[in-house]
């Protein structure tokens, strides 16, 4: 579940998801003799693949339901009036016209054309694929019919089973099975795929994003958060009843809404799957949105004998950018002025402009001078800055964490050695741990972290007790399999190399503690992955660190909102010296996720702690 990319942005065109722009494929197959006599159940058939695919079809009739008259995913979607009895076989389809389709909704028309089966993205995403009828040669037989009534979709329809599990002789693809839509929620969207459907008083599980595109839950109970989203709670508990909704009009005319709102009244269209969400509704119909009054949370200050430790993840924050009085308010009204701030996502002086610039002294200081200004403390900081375009993120970027620290209240130990290519070590004084540089950064020439950003360790001290901060910012999850793909369960690509950075980090804190076993050790940041996660569990190890969110119910267990399922990205993880008398408190502070209009995507998150 990746930070939104800028890929997106070029596979785009106007918010559609061009299903014949570059980024999509046709599935390769044979052409089969001429089909006469087929009607749209009979080419959607019961399986994800249309029995039909790569043959002609002639005059297959239907009424026109929507039209989609923009981008490069031109067309209308055909339903046929006249069901069969089976409910596994759609009765809708896409008509893919290219160009501006010459027919109207309410159209009663007969369609001769080539069965098509786009993949979103590409057959290499492993995405499921769109029944299409293609080149189509359209005829007009009546107009002004009725629209057949749309399928009501809510949480008795939508079984509470996400998918079943591939057929391991197809490589664990579900394209070959037969659909079992009573049993299966992806088996129940796929049987609706192409035909006019209702969701009535959806409350709003994702806010709308910069594609105009919102997401939406018919299951009001299903991990229900306590300010009105759906948590995503672990890989076997799927939530079934998110639905992404986009809008058939104006993109102007969309609403801006939040977790928490709620598409009052109905909303209606074509079902549709694309690639960036799968199973979507197109609507032609929007409810009336209904604010649920959701506001930014604020965290507590922390007392004069705590040590407040905050991750945030400021989006490649860059001088241009016009953010920085939001961040700095963020820091110090809603975060109240934690004394360690470990920042991600800080990129160099010319952001993503790529000519050998790596210092951001300058976009610090300016958030810095920012804070300053809102009221906050002089923040003092530190970092390394990493070996030009080396450490991923956006091309010439050259993101890295940042050590901000109110030196008022907590000081750095400055030990000198640290570099971008150098690593830190521990070693031991007068019984003690001290690493062998601060800042500095952990083993940053092992292959776990090409082209991903090193971690940043620093030693503080705070009323005479040291506390090692490791600043993280793991990789993406970025090419991993969407929870809609056809090969189920998903592969996750990327935990290969996340893996193996949380085992470099869980193995620094653990030459930590075998120097001095009740050593206070934070490993925070942007972790890009769940706490209940196989990287969350390597770098928790044998208990040497803990994954503080797991101290809050779990209904309030998330930074970060991604297709409807609010989740864990960011973490903060303490060892045992810390968590041993519970003397701790954690803090997710809900500031930007569930927003339309966020500055960050990720919520920030607070440890006050008695060191």
């Amino acid at each position: 579940m990746p930070s939104r990319s800028s890929a997106r942005l070029a596979a785009l065109t106007v918010a559609a998801v061009c299903s014949a722009a570059a980024a999509v494929q046709i599935v390769a197959l044979p052409a089969p003799a001429h089909a006469d006599s087929v009607r749209i159940h009979d080419i959607q058939g019961t399986t994800r693949i249309s029995p039909f695919a790569g043959q002609k079809v002639t005059d297959v009739p239907g009424i026109v339901t929507a039209t989609r008259t923009y981008g490069s995913s031109r067309g209308f979607w055909l339903q046929d009036p006249n069901p069969d009895n089976d409910p596994r076989t759609s009765e809708g389809v896409f008509v893919f016209t290219s160009s501006t389709p010459k027919v109207a909704v309410g159209d009663s028309v007969t369609v001769t054309g080539t069965v098509s089966e786009y993949v979103p993205g590409g057959t290499s995403s492993g995405n499921q694929s769109l029944t299409e009828i293609t080149k189509p040669t359209i005829t007009t037989v009546s107009t002004g019919n009725a629209v057949p009534a749309p399928v009501v979709i809510d949480a008795k329809s939508v079984q509470g089973a996400y998918t079943p599990a591939g057929d391991t002789a197809a490589n664990g693809s579900v394209n070959g099975l037969t659909l079992q839509p009573s049993k299966y929620a992806l088996d129940y969207y796929e049987s609706l795929e192409g035909m006019n459907v209702q969701v009535e008083n959806a409350r709003v599980v994702t806010g709308t994003d910069h594609y105009s595109e919102l997401w939406v839950t018919v299951k009001p109970h299903e991990h229900r958060s306590r300010r009105g989203g759906t948590v995503y709670g672990s890989y076997d508990s799927q939530n079934t009843g998110r639905l992404q909704i986009q809008s058939l009009g104006s993109t102007a005319d969309f609403p801006k809404a939040n977790v928490g709102d709620t598409l009052e009244g109905t909303t209606t269209g074509p079902l549709d799957f694309n690639q960036f969400g799968g199973y979507t509704l197109v609507a032609s119909k929007l409810g009336t949105l209904r604010s649920g009054g959701l506001q930014r949370e604020t965290t507590r200050k922390q007392s004069g004998r705590e040590l407040a430790v905050a991750t945030y993840n400021v989006e490649n924050l860059d001088p241009s950018d016009n953010t920085f009085d939001k961040h700095a308010s963020a820091i110090v009204n809603n975060l109240q002025s934690p004394d360690i701030v470990s920042l991600e996502e800080i990129q160099d002086n010319n952001g993503a402009t790529d000519d050998g610039t790596v210092d951001a002294s300058v976009t610090v200081n300016k958030l810095i001078d920012a804070i300053v200004a809102a009221g906050g403390p002089k923040y003092d900081w530190r970092s390394i800055n990493p070996v030009n375009d080396q450490d991923g993120g956006e091309p010439g970027g050259n993101i890295r964490q940042v050590f901000l620290f109110n030196p008022e209240r907590v000081s750095f130990v400055d030990r000198a050695g640290g570099d971008s290519t150098t690593a830190v070590g521990v070693t031991k004084v007068h019984g003690k741990a001290e690493l062998t540089a601060s800042p500095g950064r952990i083993d940053p020439t092992n292959a776990a972290w090409k082209d991903s950003r090193k971690p940043l360790a620093g030693e503080f001290v705070f009323h005479g007790k040291t506390v090692f901060v490791i600043a993280n910012h793991l990789v993406s999850k970025g090419g991993d399999q969407a929870l809609t793909s056809q090969y189920q369960p998903v592969t996750r690509s990327s935990e290969i190399q996340r893996h193996a950075q949380a085992t470099e980090v869980n193995a620094f804190v653990k030459d930590i503690l075998k120097v001095q076993k009740n050593a206070n050790v934070i490993a925070l940041g942007d972790m890009n992955d769940f706490e209940f996660s196989g990287t969350a569990k390597i770098l928790e190890g044998d208990g040497e660190l803990w994954s503080a969110i797991k101290s809050l119910p779990r209904s309030e267990r998330y930074t970060y909102d991604y297709q409807g399922n609010e989740q864990v990205l960011d973490q903060i993880l303490i060892s045992p010296a810390i968590r041993r008398g519970g003397d701790f408190e954690y803090d997710s502070v809900h500031i930007n996720s569930e927003f339309n209009d966020q500055i960050s995507d990720h919520d920030p998150q607070v440890l006050r702690f008695h060191p």
